[in-house]
């Protein structure tokens, strides 16, 4: 942790002085337009009745001003990158410092029906999901969503080479992620591949010639008027044509300009993403693939959406009252860059979703290098195709503080069950949370909390944590029975590892204990594999008639009239419950 305490904070100091030098850099530029701007104000004032001379020096000041513009731009681009890069080591520190409060819970993708994200905490306030999202793109966090929640057991191989090769690029991701954070978007993804999808077409196919022989045609006639060939009417009857032709558009070409003043920023940022993809030559295989998805034309993909970034801040130009009156009058320039934008649609709209999938695809798989770099200690599962589940060595929760938390073995085989007895707060729930989040990041291609993890993949499925519905009338009782018979469905399909905690809690103890027993035995007999815990110890009776069946406890002692726990999972049946202690001591009873 020391070490990964210091790389943060040597970015920190690093990105500061950066931030610090790109600072001073704009204060000068910001001097020099203004000296631009004094300089040519006061050029019109002194060559003022000379209309050749005072058109020469607003157009020599406007050329550099825009110079200057982008320049000035680009300088502060570059401090919010270091800025961004600040907060995001910052981020880390604190985390690290066991503090993600601050973080996105993900509270938007809680579901009570789901097979297991609402019983193992996977969202919400302390949520697995807000200690380790760090993605910066609304598409990179849905598909990281839709990778925690999706219960697949493909690849997993791959997915952990993917994510070994990320962890190990640290400075990389957080590049990555600094220019992500940058986009400043109006739209939502979704909004802008359906315009693309949806976009009519406007502007004439000879538009592609017309600016370009009218812009010949303009240098001709200023040229002609500054060697006084042409007078100043004719100038002035030259410039109200082009104004002309540009005013039959003027309307679609003002909502075009409208819609790519929202996109505008999304494009650009999505350019510099693609970039830093193409640039890294990485060696995973799925990352190789996904990579693959933007080299299939013969244009690189970051020149291509730079070309329509360009398109699209060469049009955002027309907002400039001084710009846009001449550039239209001289270069017909709303056309020249409407039919631009138009046919780079028309060549490369419909590949647009799949360069933002990729994009999300590297945004969302950061997160997880992050995790994996932030966790050296923990373990990649080594897998297994023989006949045991999960075989976890020193194995934790992750989001239990190391310093604080006590780690124990876990040992399943392939159809065994057991039943966890144990005194309140003693750790039954911890557990089962523990060897399901173990499961779902194994699958994930995450390392798990452990020393050591020996795992064949397996599908989970959990019942902790049922609530009744108000909605739709039902009780408590009738809705733990539907997630029962959910799960009873769901196994005569697939193979799942079954997580249960206190089933059947919604009737009385003898009707719950007959109804238990039976649900297990049914469990057993369908050669599931999986964990209950329980309360009521009747149930570690099926053990004795079913070799599959173990049972195993975690214990309470009660010392010097103070209640201790070892939280450590041992086999057996547990002795000292602790529910009478804690009603006297917290004199609820006597």
């Amino acid at each position: 942790m020391n070490k990964l305490l210091t790389f943060y904070k040597e970015q920190i100091e690093e990105n500061q002085q950066g931030a610090a030098d790109f600072k001073k850099k704009l204060f000068a530029s910001s001097i020099l337009r203004l000296s631009i701007f004094v300089l040519g104000s006061l050029g019109v004032y002194f060559l003022f009745g000379n209309a050749k001379a005072v058109l020469a020096v607003i157009l020599i000041c406007a050329v550099l001003f825009l110079f200057l513009v982008a320049r000035h731009t680009d300088l502060q681009y570059k401090r919010a990158m270091k800025l961004a890069l600040i907060q995001m080591s910052e981020v880390e520190v604190a985390v690290l410092n066991r503090k993600f409060d601050q973080l996105d819970p993900g509270d938007e993708f809680k579901n009570d029906a789901h097979v297991f994200s609402q019983d193992i905490d996977l969202f919400g306030e302390g949520s697995f999901f807000q200690y380790c999202n760090r993605t910066t793109l609304v598409q990179g966090k849905s598909l990281l969503v839709e990778m925690l929640t999706a219960n697949t057991i493909d690849d997993i191989s791959k997915k952990q080479k993917a994510i070994k090769e990320l962890a190990s690029m640290p400075k990389w991701r957080q590049h990555f992620a600094a220019v992500a954070t940058l986009i400043k978007t109006e739209t939502s993804y979704k909004t802008i591949l359906s315009w693309l999808q949806k976009y009519q077409f406007f502007v004439p196919a000879i538009m592609r010639y017309v600016p370009t022989i009218f812009s010949f045609l303009s240098l001709a006639v200023l040229i002609g008027y500054f060697v006084d060939l042409v007078p100043v009417s004719g100038l002035a009857i030259w410039l109200f044509v082009g104004l002309g032709i540009t005013g039959l558009y003027i309307k679609k070409v003002s909502v075009l300009a409208a819609h790519t003043s929202k996109v505008q920023g999304t494009f650009q940022q999505y350019q510099k993403l693609i970039l830093e993809i193409e640039e890294f030559d990485f060696k995973a295989e799925l990352l190789q693939e996904e990579k693959q998805k933007i080299l299939q034309k013969s244009k690189k993909v970051s020149d291509l959406l730079k070309e329509f970034s360009n398109i699209l801040n060469a049009l955002e130009h027309r907002n400039n009252i001084f710009f846009g009156f001449l550039g239209n009058a001289f270069l017909l320039w709303d056309l020249r860059q409407s039919y631009r934008l138009e046919q780079w649609i028309k060549k490369n709209g419909a590949y647009v979703e799949e360069w933002f999938h990729t994009i999300a695809f590297f945004d969302a798989y950061s997160s997880l290098g992050n995790f994996a770099f932030n966790h050296p200690a923990y373990s990649f599962p080594q897998l297994s195709n023989k006949g045991i589940v999960l075989h976890s060595k020193e194995a934790s929760h992750p989001l239990l503080d190391p310093a604080k938390s006590v780690a124990n073995d876990i040992v399943i085989d392939r159809e065994q069950f057991f039943i966890i007895t144990g005194a309140n707060m003693a750790g039954k729930s911890t557990f089962l949370r523990t060897v399901s989040l173990q499961i779902v990041m194994a699958n994930l291609g995450l390392p798990v909390c452990a020393s050591e993890v020996v795992y064949n993949p397996i599908k989970l499925i959990t019942s902790m944590r049922t609530t009744d519905s108000l909605t739709d009338d039902e009780s408590y009782f009738f809705s733990e029975l539907k997630r029962l018979k959910f799960i009873v469905n769901q196994i005569k399909e697939e193979e799942y590892f079954i997580v249960l905690d206190e089933i059947l809690k919604g009737t009385n103890s003898t009707d719950k204990a007959i109804g238990s027993r039976k649900f297990i035995e049914r469990l057993v007999a369908s050669n599931s594999t999986g964990i209950i815990a329980t309360h009521d110890l009747s149930l570690c009776e099926v053990a004795k008639g079913m070799p599959q069946v173990e049972n195993y406890f975690f214990d309470a002692e009660i010392i010097d009239d103070e209640l201790h726990f070892d939280y450590t999972f041992k086999k057996g049946i547990c002795q000292n419950m602790n529910a009478s202690f804690l009603l006297k001591k917290m004199e609820i009873i006597e």
